[in-house]
């Protein structure tokens, strides 16, 4: 056996020690179809186009069987019309079981606001977000877990009658995920050994666009994209919209894109938007209103 050089030894266990964390592992199960002896039935709900279409089609009875609730994750920071989509499924006459409204206990922007007085050493750990750093890269996305999966989790626990840490049976609950056709890589196990995911719309074969055309045969309105209003995920079209449509809620990503780049002690500056540059100062206009002729494309279609 060669002798190593202790320098390439060094360099290979440093370029090891900069590799990402270990994502969460997924120990539940996926299941096609509805999982027999499961004691409870949860839809998981964002309210965006797929997880709408998915509680409003168990509503019509086109899907079974009839999940016992839906739960919705607040971030405290989702967009207006998330907001109005949750209430009008909550208002009683529109879905026969109910909506659970869990959050974290706190919102993502309250702790891009105490990072920004304090730096990322402060007093309060914060979940970093998928936003785009001044090297050319995206910091960690920890935000859907910490704001999405685990409040759902923990309620679900709650529901199906089981204190924090008490040990669950596998295939204790059926949790119900809005993901279609065209996004079927999204679709995975569950996170949580005593759960099974079930993907209801992908038994259907059915996309996003046909979770639109569903929603308008059926007289239903087709909601946004669901995400928090500082989402770097958005599009040049969705930022137009919601700057647009909703110019409160833009206001505030923008005061949360500028408190990014505030905090002290941070190795690379963070943006919420993909050019890297301040949200406020990006002309979101479309080449039709630029004179050029052309329609403004959603890559993202119709959103979630």
């Amino acid at each position: 056996m060669n002798a190593r050089n202790p320098e390439t030894t060094t360099a290979l266990f440093a370029l090891t020690s900069q590799q990402s964390p270990t994502p969460r592992a997924r120990r539940g199960g996926w299941s096609w179809g509805p999982v027999e002896g499961a004691k409870l039935r949860v839809l998981s709900l964002g309210a965006g186009i797929q997880s709408t279409t998915l509680a409003l089609m168990a509503a019509q009875g086109e899907i079974g069987p009839m999940p016992d609730c839906a739960i919705f994750a607040d971030t405290g920071d989702e967009s207006t019309p998330t907001l109005e989509t949750v209430a009008w499924l909550s208002s009683g006459n529109v879905l026969p079981f109910p909506i659970h409204r869990v959050s974290a206990g706190r919102k993502i922007s309250d702790d891009i606001r105490l990072r920004a007085t304090e730096g990322p050493g402060g007093s309060r750990r914060f979940a970093s977000a998928p936003f785009f750093t001044g090297n050319g890269g995206r910091g960690r996305r920890q935000c859907t877990r910490e704001f999405k999966i685990e409040p759902i989790e923990k309620e679900q626990r709650r529901l199906a009658g089981y204190l924090p840490r008490q040990i669950m049976p596998k295939g204790t609950v059926e949790v119900w995920i809005g993901i279609s056709l065209d996004e079927v890589v999204r679709a995975g196990a569950a996170f949580a050994r005593w759960a099974v995911h079930r993907h209801p719309l992908l038994e259907k074969r059915m996309t996003r666009q046909d979770c639109v055309a569903w929603l308008r045969r059926h007289d239903y309105p087709v909601p946004e994209k669901s995400a928090c209003i500082f989402c770097p995920n958005r599009t040049d079209f969705e930022w137009r919209r919601l700057k647009e449509r909703d110019p409160a809620s833009f206001a505030a990503a923008v005061e949360i894109d500028a408190l990014c780049r505030q905090a002290p002690g941070m190795r690379h500056q963070e943006f919420v938007h993909a050019s890297r540059r301040p949200l406020a100062e990006i002309d979101f206009s479309s080449a039709e209103d630029r004179g050029q002729g052309m329609l403004d494309i959603c890559e993202a279609g119709c959103g979630l």
